[in-house]
């Protein structure tokens, strides 16, 4: 299973009334590195045709960063996509080095000529597999 990162700095805009990192935002990070880990990988070709949604989160909040701290986020893809759908993992450590948010999401491919659901080929899940 292939790991990708992405650091993230928290910005004013994102910060709550408790001094925190907002849990929308969090969502949204999971989003950033799951989409950033497709471009990463993903050939233009098959970026052209295809995107991806989010059709389940489940998010654990264990720790809270402040304005200006970077997290280091992580996701990788344990197990082969079931149809049109799989899990991505995503967790993000703080600047001690704790997790602050784990999440397991799970994605659903569309072909954007049609708007439906496809079935997730072997090679285009192997690039995030092997």
């Amino acid at each position: 299973m292939i790991r990708f990162t992405l650091s993230i700095t928290a910005a004013p805009e994102d910060i709550d009334e408790l001094g925190h990192v907002n849990n929308a935002v969090w969502v949204q990070w999971v989003q950033r590195i799951a989409l950033a880990h497709w471009y990463a990988v993903a050939s233009p070709e098959d970026q052209a045709a295809y995107f991806w949604v989010i059709t389940r989160h489940e998010i654990d909040y264990r720790g809270n960063v402040a304005a200006g701290e970077t997290v280091v986020g992580e996701t990788w893809v344990p197990e082969p996509p079931k149809g049109a759908r799989f899990d991505r993992h995503v967790r993000f450590i703080g600047p001690d080095g704790k997790v602050k948010v784990q999440a397991v999401t799970t994605w659903a491919q569309i072909d954007k000529a049609t708007g439906r659901l496809l079935r997730v080929r072997p090679e285009m899940a192997a690039q995030f597999l092997s």
